[in-house]
């Protein structure tokens, strides 16, 4: 946050009204509302926080003591600048009347809005769903250029990603009403690769909030910028920052944009499927159906979980540590993991290039605000099986009215959802199922150590290949049959392919890609050499851990399974 008081309004280039079509999502127009959704955000704001004049100076001073301590802390350029200007503003706080202060707030909050607010460029759009991917290719494997720069058919990146879901359904959506993506997040990658599955399978582009250390990449932030990101500095405590980010994403979904949100927060540190979620962002969504409606507005919002499903994770090892030591909240963005290097990128893709649906995306069927599900038409279908109108919710003697604590209920009641439908739309892959086999076969070996000591025992436990083989095999059976329940998804590969396939398959991706290798083959035996690794791949299926176990392993699957409900 810079001096707010003394800068001059920042003017971007303006979009071209006349590129526009009839039919185009309205991201493609939101250049000409850019500042006009700035002014709306920031007066909300200031009529929210500015409300009280008896509120007013706390709410300066909070912006000031918070700046202060962040900027103390970082030690950078940033707060060479910035320092002196907060604590001469703090001196001045309660000398300034009511007038200045209310000044101050407009300016901070405009300030603030104008920083996080994005930007969309339909050249760089173009650009980037066309050339972008084959570029990319051919960076990470040079022989590969000539054939993905002219060649025809997808490109090797696209080849890798598999889109799954109701689709068909989706796209007439998007003409009914506006939709909110609400996926699981595992990498810092999920933006990016959700962005590339949308437009694979021809659903509209989303804006969607970034934490503002992914923009230091300058090429990473060039797109991400220019295709509908706005920025989120999740190291800013300041109260109305909160609530800046918090109304721009309602305001986005009030004007029909498209949106994505990760209701976990961050990403999961752990690798579990998410299991409390962060409300905040998902009740701005609610609300702004509310509001909508109490403004006579009757376009209805959909929520579509969603579920991003890897067969390797960029920053698996980092984030792992991180959740392990317990630092995950302590360390709440993590600026030096896997996703900063471009090293590590290079490995990454070098690793998957090979694979097909390394990445799964799997969309499912859409709810409404209230968890209602959707029909084909985009109607909502009560529990009786009857259509009902989603506006009956929001009525208060038959006429629609904005409640805070009537739509807090009920983005609780949609966040319980959302978790179980996270469950049932996960893609369990190849690398998670004998990692779970693994870890359980040394927890068995392990019983009087806690997960601490065991993380520790590299290279001590090993399995025979013909029982890994087999409880591989047992595994497969039964989340097959929870599959036939709706309670899991399993992938293609692990429905159709051998237990052997499936062993060497895991093997192969781990060995080459993470700085230590997870388990090799060694005389007829895998070894386990890095149990901190297996308990990542392993823990999406924590959940099922229980009903995957025989006789033979249920203790050691219910001690898996308490790490799930404990967490």
């Amino acid at each position: 946050m810079l001096r707010f008081l003394s800068e001059r309004p920042i003017r971007l280039p303006q979009w071209n009204a006349s590129r526009t079509r009839p039919g185009d999502p309205a991201i493609f127009g939101f250049n000409d509302e850019r500042d006009d959704i700035v002014a709306t955000v920031a007066r909300r704001v200031a009529e929210l926080e500015g409300s009280n004049p008896q509120h007013l100076e706390l709410i300066l001073n909070d912006a000031a003591y918070h700046e202060i301590r962040r900027l103390e802390s970082q030690g950078d350029k940033e707060a060479k600048e910035s320092l002196p200007f907060w604590r001469s503003f703090i001196r001045r706080i309660a000398k300034m009347s009511e007038h200045e202060k209310r000044r101050a707030l407009d300016a901070m909050l405009e300030h603030m809005a104008r920083d996080v607010a994005g930007n969309f460029d339909r050249r760089v759009y173009d650009f980037a769903r066309g050339a972008a991917p084959r570029l990319l290719t051919g960076l990470m494997q040079p022989s590969s250029l000539p054939s993905e720069l002219f060649g025809k058919g997808p490109s090797t990146i696209e080849r890798l990603l598999n889109v799954e879901g109701p689709i068909d359904k989706l796209r007439r959506l998007e003409d009914v009403g506006t939709i909110v993506y609400v996926p699981t997040h595992s990498s810092n990658m999920d933006s990016i690769v959700l962005a590339t599955a949308l437009d694979r399978v021809g659903l509209s582009p989303v804006v969607y909030g970034a934490g503002k250390n992914l923009f230091t990449n300058p090429i990473i932030s060039f797109f991400m910028h220019n295709l509908g990101a706005y920025r989120v500095d999740r190291r800013i405590r300041v109260r109305a920052y909160k609530s800046v980010l918090k109304t721009y994403a309602q305001v986005m979904v009030e004007r029909n944009y498209h949106s994505l949100f990760f209701p976990g927060g961050t990403r999961s540190r752990s690798g579990m499927i998410e299991h409390r979620l962060k409300l905040g962002l998902l009740g701005a969504a609610v609300q702004a159906f509310s509001r909508n409606q109490a403004r006579g507005i009757g376009r209805p919002v959909y929520f579509v979980p969603a579920t991003i499903n890897y067969a390797l994770v960029l920053e698996a090892e980092t984030l792992i540590e991180d959740w392990l030591k317990e630092r995950g909240q302590a360390r709440y963005i993590i600026e030096d993991d896997e996703f900063s290097r471009i090293d590590r990128w290079a490995a990454f893709f070098r690793k998957i290039m090979g694979l097909s649906s390394a990445c799964i995306i799997r969309f499912g069927d859409p709810i409404d605000p209230f968890g209602n599900p959707i029909d084909d038409e985009g109607r909502s279908i009560a529990p009786s099986g009857n259509v009902i109108d989603p506006r009956s919710y929001t009525l208060r003697d038959g006429k629609a009215v904005e409640d805070h604590a009537r739509d807090a209920a009920y983005t609780q009641e949609l966040g319980e959802i959302l978790v179980t439908r996270y469950r049932e739309e996960t893609v369990l892959m190849a690398t998670q199922i004998v990692a779970h086999v693994l870890y359980r076969h040394l927890v068995e070996k392990s019983s009087s150590r806690d997960v601490y000591a065991r993380v520790r025992m590299r290279g001590e436990v090993s399995m025979p290949l013909s029982t890994l083989h087999a409880e591989v095999n047992a595994v497969r059976d039964a989340l097959l049959s929870a599959m036939h329940r709706g309670e899991v998804r399993v992938s293609t590969f692990v429905r159709a392919e051998t237990p052997e396939r499936i062993v060497a398959r895991a093997l192969e991706i781990w060995s080459g890609y993470h700085e230590r290798t997870a388990a090799h083959v060694e005389r007829g035996s895998v070894v386990i050499d890095d149990p901190l690794l297996l308990l990542y791949y392993q823990n999406r299926l924590m959940p099922f851990a229980e009903i995957l176990g025989s006789d033979a392993s249920r203790r050691a699957a219910a001690e898996i399974y308490a790490l799930e409900s404990s967490r």
